[in-house]
């Protein structure tokens, strides 16, 4: 899987598609980016200096400042593939930001998909 086509794709080719798929289900950019953040630990700053330096996947998830450890609590279905058991680790990682990404779409709540913690 390491050699998958995705993984030499720019982030900047793929990200104008998340938030178009968010968009078209009502919901904004601002959350699209606050989900990548959430995710990668880039401050809004850092996100638009990689996409603005169209780095690949490969790049963006291996210069990312802090990957969050509650990814691990992501579980689910994105394009056919269960992504917790998706074994190589780029691949999960992207599958990871997919699934954030398809919740946002279906209306899920920001706290849920962030999986904030129960008060």
């Amino acid at each position: 899987m390491a050699g998958h086509r995705i993984c030499g794709m720019s982030f900047a080719s793929v990200y104008p598609h998340y938030v178009t798929k968010a968009e078209r289900k009502g919901r904004t950019k601002e959350e699209v980016d606050a989900i990548i953040r959430w995710l990668t630990g880039y401050s809004q700053e850092q996100l638009e200096q990689q996409i603005a330096e169209r780095v690949d996947f490969t790049a963006f998830f291996a210069s990312a400042p802090a990957m969050n450890a509650a990814r691990e609590q992501i579980k689910g279905v994105v394009c056919g593939v269960r992504v917790e058991n998706v074994e190589e680790p780029l691949m999960r990682e992207i599958r990871y930001l997919d699934k954030l990404i398809d919740e946002l779409a279906k209306g899920k709540a920001m706290d849920k998909i962030l999986r904030a913690p129960a008060p």
